[in-house]
């Protein structure tokens, strides 16, 4: 009874990835020794009247055989995947048309997910670019690559983010992986370190702009005085040295 159960747990189950679960629903089928019936089909012979007791036995041992095999493919199989399938009279047709509907498509995710897999490893924060911004893309990349099944681990999302970081943050990333065990920093820890700085960057930002802004006020209104005062000094002697040339005529 328990050995039983445990082949009953052991049927690979398809998960929509093609691929791996053929691989794993092919090694299992040989192990039972039914992988024959399922590859090559039943060839039943043309006259049946003719075939003597051994071939008879042969014959129905091979349909046994095939009534095994698609009782473990039901299992492996979903519902609603079965539903689809027209012809289930033997578990080769079972096989082919799982075969021709989800092999396609499994090539076709391959090349999606390497087209991502690029995307995500040329991928570079640029300047300007907000925290919130740069992770926000550089997960909405991976969870479309996992979609597809990739296997990334965090630890490689956390090593691409703090590479890809803009200039000004290099002191922080230094500061980072010195002070953190890149093995255990989460995602999301990763990005409230970041947002700290970011803000305390901003705000230095904000406050240089301001003295910035002062100390040119500050030099231009010294500027205005200045002249001002230079202005009314000309007007003083200009207007003294016309009184003093009138004086002199008279």
């Amino acid at each position: 009874m328990a050995s039983e159960t445990f082949v009953q747990l052991a049927i690979p189950c398809f998960d929509g990835h093609y691929d791996h679960w053929n691989m794993l629903m092919e090694n299992f089928l040989r192990s039972k020794e039914y992988w024959h019936v399922v590859s090559e089909g039943i060839t039943e012979p043309t006259d049946n009247a003719t075939m003597t007791q051994a071939q008879r036995t042969e014959l129905d041992g091979q349909w046994l055989k095939d009534l095994k095999a698609k009782n473990y493919l039901f299992q492996a199989i979903d519902r609603s995947i079965l539903e689809t399938i027209l012809c289930k009279d033997t578990s080769k047709h079972i096989w082919d048309f799982m075969k021709k509907k989800y092999q396609g498509s499994a090539r076709a995710k391959r090349q999606q997910l390497q087209a991502l897999r690029t995307e995500f490893e040329t991928l570079q924060m640029r300047s300007g670019e907000s925290i919130i911004d740069y992770f926000s893309q550089t997960m909405a990349i991976m969870n479309k690559m996992r979609i597809h099944g990739d296997k990334t681990e965090d630890v490689t999302i956390v090593e691409k983010i703090l590479r890809s970081m803009t200039p000004a943050f290099n002191f922080v990333v230094c500061s980072i992986e010195e002070s953190h065990d890149i093995d255990e920093l989460s995602i999301d820890k990763l990005q409230s370190s970041l947002l700290v700085h970011e803000r305390k960057f901003n705000q230095q930002e904000k406050e240089e702009q301001a003295l910035k802004a002062s100390t040119e006020n500050h030099l231009a209104t010294r500027g205005d005085r200045g002249r001002g005062r230079s202005r009314g000094r000309g007007r003083g002697n200009y207007d003294r040295g016309n009184q003093h040339q009138h004086q002199h005529q008279h």
